[in-house]
């Protein structure tokens, strides 16, 4: 082995390093995840590179909280609300962003728009790829629209060349394509592996602070979902971004499950197109865009994406099994409560689903796993074993208990709201929600059920 250099062993998905290899991570407790990597000593015992360089500068010192003042100019609009909403206001300046999804959702599509939306306004952005020719990226812009001149394009894996360019030009955001084809030179490990992935943040993350300057970075993502590389990634920068969907069909949703600037319950909703990613403005009407007229199973719930009510059709299928055991099969929703709730109907209602196979689709895509749409689960469900057609202007929501109970659920009137602006009549929901209806318009029918069978008889 070449002097100066020695074999350790990274956890991938904490971090955690360790002299030999182990069965068991000791930090994460995550069996089988230490891989072998060759590193520089200097680098491993902590070099000039990282995240950690300047934290004892001369330049460094301690300011009182009251002294700092904010301006409106700290957050960069991207003309794009689907996207202000998630990333909580705008593009915080000195933010680092990872942007993550599965290959081909359009990651890099996104991050090219928002490149062309901010050039409109001349601020200077610089967006560098270690996986496309400057003519490829080139043919891509072409397809989305017109680019003002304060784009500028950089292919290059070289930490030190990027790092180099970043501090002399100092644009006001930078776009990184993708952070596992980085590498810097004081890790002789290959680009992608634990060690790379973490000194390539650092790195980045020490730009963003010192020069207030807004990287975005795309992740790979491995087959469970999770962004490539060690878990520490996420904790170091300061959004996390999921581009979800499937990529054969034509939406796609935005979700931010960390935000150090707003609020992680938001989500934007795009639909793919020729064009490029355009915003759905009005989520609630394109997922119920299809709906059947006349079938059993088919309910619309009220659910809530952070401040956003959306009303999505819940499908359900009930039939009678082929085999001894029965299927259970769900889209969109979570099949371990789908179960609990075929248990409530069996024990409080009395029906006998368990010679049935069962189906449960959420319809446009979504994910849903609050707790009101346990109502809508449990009317799907009951029309389609009893072939019970609920009207189309029918929308519920509420939490079921173990006792059969409809309990209440946050932003209740929100909900009926959303309802009634898309033309529904009729409300079911929970009773311990009767005192926050006020001002409600008197066109809706407001339904209020104490358990599972009075929502029942209501179909």
């Amino acid at each position: 082995m070449a002097k100066g250099k020695t074999t350790v062993f990274f956890c991938s998905s904490c971090g955690y390093e360790s002299s030999k290899w182990m069965g068991q991570c000791p930090s994460c407790r995550s069996w089988n995840t230490l891989v072998e990597e060759t590193v520089n000593k200097r680098s491993a015992s902590g070099g000039k590179t990282g995240s950690g360089a300047g934290a004892h500068s001369p330049g460094s010192l301690p300011m009182k909280l009251s002294g700092i003042t904010l301006e409106d100019e700290d957050k960069l609009d991207t003309h794009m609300p689907e996207l202000n909403r998630v990333l909580g206001g705008g593009i915080v300046r000195g933010s680092l962003v990872l942007v993550g999804g599965d290959p081909g959702i359009g990651k890099s599509t996104l991050l090219l728009q928002v490149c062309r939306q901010l050039t409109e306004d001349d601020i200077s952005v610089l967006y560098i790829s270690g996986e496309e020719s400057l003519k490829q990226i080139k043919m891509r812009a072409q397809r989305l629209g017109e680019f003002g001149d304060s784009l500028s394009l950089l292919c290059e894996t070289d930490l030190g060349i990027i790092e180099d360019t970043i501090t002399k030009q100092k644009p006001a955001v930078v776009v990184i394509d993708s952070i596992q084809t980085m590498f810097s030179e004081e890790v002789s490990s290959a680009p992608g592996s634990v060690s790379q992935v973490r000194e390539a943040t650092g790195i980045l993350l020490r730009l963003a602070k010192s020069l207030s300057v807004t990287i975005f970075i795309v992740g790979h993502v491995t087959k469970e979902g999770t962004v490539a590389g060690p878990r520490v990634l996420e904790h170091m920068v300061d959004t996390v971004l999921y581009f979800e969907g499937d990529r054969h069909a034509s939406y796609r949703i935005l979700r931010g499950v960390k935000n150090r600037f707003g609020s992680t319950n938001e989500i934007g909703v795009f639909e793919m197109r020729n064009e490029g990613l355009i915003e759905v403005g009005n989520p609630s009407e394109y997922m119920l865009n299809g709906r059947p007229g006349g079938a059993s199973g088919s309910v619309v719930v009220c659910a809530m994406e952070g401040t956003r009510p959306l009303l999505i059709e819940l499908q359900a299928l009930v039939c009678r099994t082929s085999f001894g055991i029965p299927r259970r099969q769900t889209t969109g929703a979570d099949l371990n409560r789908v179960n609990l709730l075929m248990a409530v109907l069996e024990k409080r209602v009395g029906l006998k689903l368990g010679e049935c196979d069962a189906y449960v689709n959420v319809a446009g895509g979504m994910k849903l796993n609050e707790p009101a749409v346990d109502l809508g689960i449990v009317l799907a469900i009951v029309s389609s074993f009893k072939n019970i057609v609920i009207p189309q202007d029918v929308a519920a929501f509420g939490e079921v208990g173990l006792s059969g109970e409809v309990r209440s659920v946050s932003m209740a009137k929100e909900r009926v709201r959303e309802a009634y602006k898309l033309g529904f009549g009729t409300c079911i929901l929970p009773k311990s929600v009767s005192g926050q209806m006020s001002g409600i318009d008197g066109n809706v029918k407001l339904v209020f059920v104490d358990s599972v069978k009075e929502a029942l008889d209501c179909l």
